[in-house]
C-alpha cells in the first residue's frame, strides 16, 4: 500500500476518533442526567414526576428506535444550523450525539436501577436529600455499570461514524466507500475494517478494565 494511502487512513482514523470522542462526550453529558431522572422519577422514586417521566421515556424509545440512517438525514436542517453544514466531520458530531444520548440515558436508567433498594431507604432514614442520595449512593453504586455502558455507547458510536460516512461525514467509513468501493481498492476496505476491529477491542478493554477498577463491592470483598 502506498504511503498517500496509509496516510489517508491515518488521517480518516483520526477524524473518526474525534467524531466518536466529542459525540461520546456530548452524550454522556446529556444522557447521564437524563438517565438519573428517568431512573428517579417514576411513582414513589425520589423525584416522582410520573407525567413527565413518562413523556421523556416516550422521547427517547422514538430516538432510539429510528434507524441512525434516516436520522442523519431527517436532521439535516437542524445539523446545517448547529454546524452550519450538513457536510463533513463536525457536522456528523450532531447526529452521532443526538443518537447516543438516549442510547445512554437508557443505559444509566438500568444501572441506577440496579442500586440496592435498601441504601437508598437507609439513607433517608439517616436524613440525606434526593441530590445526596444521587450523589453518594447511587452514582458511585452504579459506577461500573456505568463504565460499561458507556464503553458499550462508545463501540457503537464507531459503527454509527462508519456508518455516516455513506452521506459525507467522512472518518473511515467515508474512506472505505470512496477507495475501497467506488474505486474498488479492496485492500483498502481491508485496512478500514482491521483498523475498525482494533478500535473496538481497545476501548472495549479499556473500558471493562476501568470498569473493574471502579467496582467498590469488588474492592470492598
Amino acid at each position: 500500500m502506498s504511503p498517500e494511502l496509509l496516510a489517508l487512513i491515518l488521517d480518516s482514523t483520526l477524524e473518526t476518533l474525534y467524531m466518536v470522542g466529542v459525540a461520546a462526550l456530548i452524550g454522556t453529558l446529556a444522557g447521564l442526567p437524563l438517565g438519573i431522572f428517568l431512573a428517579t422519577s417514576a411513582r414513589g422514586e425520589l423525584f416522582e414526576a410520573v407525567a413527565v417521566n413518562r413523556v421523556l421515556g416516550v422521547i427517547v424509545n422514538a430516538t432510539r428506535s429510528t434507524p441512525f440512517i434516516i436520522l442523519v438525514v431527517a436532521i439535516i436542517p437542524f445539523t446545517r444550523l448547529v454546524a452550519g453544514t450538513s457536510i463533513g466531520t463536525t457536522a456528523a458530531i450532531v447526529p452521532l450525539s443526538l443518537a447516543a444520548a438516549p442510547f445512554i440515558a437508557r443505559i444509566v436508567e438500568a444501572a441506577v436501577r440496579e442500586v440496592d433498594p435498601g441504601l437508598v431507604e437507609a439513607s433517608l432514614a439517616m436524613g440525606a436529600t434526593p441530590l445526596q442520595i444521587v450523589r453518594k449512593v447511587l452514582i458511585p453504586e452504579a459506577l461500573p455499570g456505568l463504565v460499561l455502558g458507556v464503553t458499550l455507547a462508545i463501540v457503537s458510536l464507531l459503527s454509527n461514524s462508519a456508518m455516516v460516512g455513506a452521506v459525507g461525514g467522512g472518518g473511515l467509513g467515508d474512506l472505505g466507500i470512496r477507495y475501497g468501493y467506488q474505486r474498488f481498492m479492496p485492500e483498502v476496505m481491508l485496512m478500514v475494517v482491521i483498523v475498525l476491529i482494533v478500535l473496538v477491542q481497545s476501548v472495549q478493554t479499556l473500558g471493562e478494565t476501568l470498569a473493574r477498577r471502579v467496582n467498590r463491592r469488588q474492592r470492598q470483598g
